[in-house]
């Protein structure tokens, strides 16, 4: 059906009553150009109607026959002939009927529908989804309402229509767009013309909001549990409450039953996990991991939170997990915590907090000491131009083998800037750092039963900015050079009988030369009389603002050698190691980032880490790095030397591929590798990824993935992205919600 550009005739119905004709019942009005004289609007709908001739009834019916066309508020009807019947208001079209709704579109050669209730009737239609432009076609179609369709013998694809790569076929399939849902009975799925997927229901989102029901099943495979099945059930309790049941069959060791419950309420949230393999075949025993994250909101500011772990065995990682981020976990996390702050200059907090300690026979498992509990009351207030500053701590350290004991931590401060201008700074600093140690059972070291140690600590923090406009990379640039000098004056106590709870030696970095103390907490406060130096230029775009480049240079030298250590120093200590870092982002597509620091007394590397990218467009990315680290503990040849590369690049045509590999040289093995292939078609994507990692010094375990994904329905097999985008820096998932698809218009 074609519109033509002819005379035709224009009708308007208002309250659904024809137009009065003097002295006649019956009327035919033939192609005119004159309009109608109309009554008046009332609060009715009004409807429209357009066609090559139009005859009727006085307050009975109405026939329009050629090129009709019916406008209604959000309805729209064309057809060859159509006839309308005003007490009922019930329509009856003939012809190549086409029936827009709610953006929604019906293709049939009938149409029967009543406009006072909204329902109707059409046989074998063809339809199209407009806001998802999902379409099909069907044997019979039943209008329930303007937002609810019920088909017979139906196909429903996200596809284009000249290339349906994957139909679902139903025997009855209801789309609600009123609750964002179609549901389907006699299912098959096929793929390719191939039906691989039957159910005798289902249901799946029209849209991308929570629904209850089968999420696609997930097969893969591992070393240590064989071929795997999972099929996950997604229960949505309520807008702010929801679970998943994910049982997890695997080939060697059994069923494993994953669940998961998360809630949100205003005042708290969580979730709750509970793992269950009742008899592991390999291991002839019952396997558990329990997890409580719970965080909530109490009366007089005061905030709760709940973070609980245990498993049944130190293996169930190892065994059982399937990234490399859940089975490298040794240490979990048990505690609780309450804490105060009311937006004001001071909060407190006290936390009460024990781990669980997996260990590995091929590895040094170090258990961390138990809090029980942790208070602290931190203070931070201004004082006329300056700022005081109170940090303090109570801690009792209990610990199955080690020194248990009690810690008090005062920490007063004041820092006053004597200069501050957008040029120059100046901020001295004095603080009294007092620790009070009370020793309880266990006490193997045989260390003092109470000692205490107090000493000032003084700082001074000055700056200089300089800048100018330069010409040597682009006269849109400018140029900074940033001097900066720290000194800090730390008197030396004899240490070496105090415990050590938390504490351990400082990363060397920018951050830490000018910190405080060399040390991460309170167990040892380095002496020091030390002045750190450090040159920073960078490399400004003027109009944008954007850093282009940086570049910065610093060391620590002391007037003293430092007599405070957690290990054996080795060669002179009066200069600390030179820090050398470099950062550019050389153009919209390349980046790249370096760190080195060099020890000039044993003119050697102690660390050197490098990075670049390259990324011209989403989807395409190319990762370099290398790392090399030396123990600080300084165990001969025990160091750190990897080379990291990782990649999404596209092949050929809508092929694309991701690789990533981590390979240690100096242990010559794999640390990490991931090989995986992508193909993107319109209204589906295929994933196939394979995985190694290190789970412990002497275990590894690989992993075969392969994912299908229905754009629109479905997802089946496990979901790689998560671990691509963990182990690829910016990878972008490359197929986006289906925006091509659609029936071709049959009345241009």
């Amino acid at each position: 059906m074609r519109f033509r550009s002819k005379p035709v005739v224009f009708l308007l119905l208002l309250s659904f009553t024809p137009p009065v004709l003097a002295d006649e019942h019956a009327f035919v009005l033939k192609p005119t150009r004159s309009l109608l004289d109309l009554p008046k609007p009332t609060q009715a709908t009004p409807l429209f109607m357009y066609a090559d001739q139009i005859k009727g009834v006085k307050d009975s019916q109405f026939e329009a026959t050629g090129h009709v066309e019916m406008r209604r508020l959000g309805q729209r009807v064309w057809a060859d002939y159509l006839l309308y019947l005003q007490q009922s208001q019930e329509l009856h079209a003939t012809g190549s009927i086409r029936f827009d709704q709610n953006r929604n579109t019906l293709l049939g050669p009938e149409l029967h529908l009543n406009l006072k209730t909204g329902t109707g009737d059409m046989p074998h239609p063809r339809y199209n989804l407009g806001e998802t432009n999902a379409h099909g076609q069907a044997e019979s179609l039943h209008i329930a309402s303007r937002e609810n369709y019920t088909l017979s013998n139906a196909t429903y694809t996200t596809c284009s229509a000249d290339k349906e790569d994957w139909i679902l076929k139903a025997g009855t399939l209801n789309i609600n767009q009123g609750t964002q849902i179609g549901e389907a009975r006699d299912v098959t799925i096929s793929w390719l013309g191939v039906p691989f997927l039957y159910s005798p229901w289902m249901d799946f989102p029209l849209n991308s909001q929570r629904k209850s029901g089968f999420l696609g099943p997930v097969f893969g495979a591992t070393t240590k549990g064989g071929s795997e099945l999972t099929v996950p059930y997604y229960w949505n309790i309520a807008p702010n409450m929801d679970a998943t049941l994910a049982p997890r069959v695997m080939q060697k060791r059994g069923i494993l039953l994953n669940n998961e419950f998360r809630y949100l309420q205003p005042s708290y949230t969580g979730e709750v996990r509970l793992n269950v393999l009742p008899s592991d075949m390999l291991t002839k025993t019952s396997r558990t991991y329990f997890g409580l994250k719970h965080q909530q909101t109490l009366p007089a500011n005061l905030l709760g939170a709940i973070n609980y772990n245990y498993v049944s065995d130190d293996s169930y990682f190892r065994d059982l997990s399937d990234s490399i981020n859940s089975a490298s976990q040794i240490n979990l996390l048990r505690e609780g915590v309450l804490s105060y702050n009311d937006g004001g200059w001071w909060n407190a907090q006290m936390r009460v907090q024990r781990f669980q300690t997996l260990q590995d026979p091929a590895a040094l498992v170090v258990v961390p000491y138990h809090r029980t509990p942790q208070i602290s009351l931190n203070a931070l207030h201004p004082i006329a131009t300056g700022t005081f500053k109170f940090n303090s701590e109570f801690v009792d350290f209990s610990h199955p083998t080690a020194v248990n004991g009690q810690r008090v931590v005062l920490y007063p401060s004041i820092s006053y800037p004597l200069i501050s201008s957008p040029g120059v700074f100046v901020t001295p600093k004095i603080g009294f750092h007092s620790t009070t140690y009370s020793m309880g059972a266990n006490n193997a070291a045989q260390l003092p039963a109470n000692q205490t140690r107090s000493l000032p600590i003084i700082s001074l923090d000055s700056g200089l900015f300089f800048d100018q406009e330069t010409s040597l990379w682009n006269p849109n640039y400018i140029q900074t050079l940033e001097p900066r000098a720290y000194f800090v004056h730390i008197p030396y106590r004899d240490q070496s009988r105090l415990p050590v709870f938390d504490t351990a030696q400082a990363g060397f970095n920018f951050d830490q030369i000018f910190s405080e103390n060399r040390f991460i907490g309170s167990d040892r406060v380095g002496d020091a009389n030390q002045v750190t130096t450090a040159l920073t230029s960078r490399l400004l775009d003027r109009e944008s603002g954007e850093e282009r480049m940086r570049f910065i240079l610093g060391q620590r030298f002391s007037s003293i050698s430092p007599k405070v250590n957690l290990t054996i120093p080795t060669g002179t200590t009066n200069k600390s190691d030179i820090l050398l870092g470099f950062s550019a982002r050389a153009s919209r597509t390349w980046s790249m980032d370096s760190l080195l620091q060099y020890n000039p007394s044993l003119a050697r590397n102690e660390l050197f880490n490098a990075s670049a990218r390259y990324q011209p467009e989403p989807g395409k990315v190319l990762n370099f790095g290398y790392r090399f680290m030396r123990n600080t503990l300084n165990i001969p040849n025990n160091f750190i030397d990897h080379i990291n590369v990782s990649a999404q690049w596209p092949l050929y045509g809508r092929w694309g591929s991701v690789v990533r590999t981590n390979f240690s040289l100096h242990e010559n093995r794999l640390v990490e590798g991931l090989a995986g292939l992508e193909y993107n078609q319109d209204c589906w994507t295929i994933r196939m990824v394979a995985q190694r990692f290190a789970v412990s010094t002497a275990q590894a375990s690989t992993g075969f993935f392969l994912q299908l994904e229905l754009n629109g329905l479905v997802k089946v097999g496990p979901d790689p992205l998560q671990t691509l985008r963990q182990s690829i820096p910016g990878y972008t998932k490359t197929n986006q919600p289906p925006n091509s698809a659609s029936l071709p218009n049959l009345y241009d």
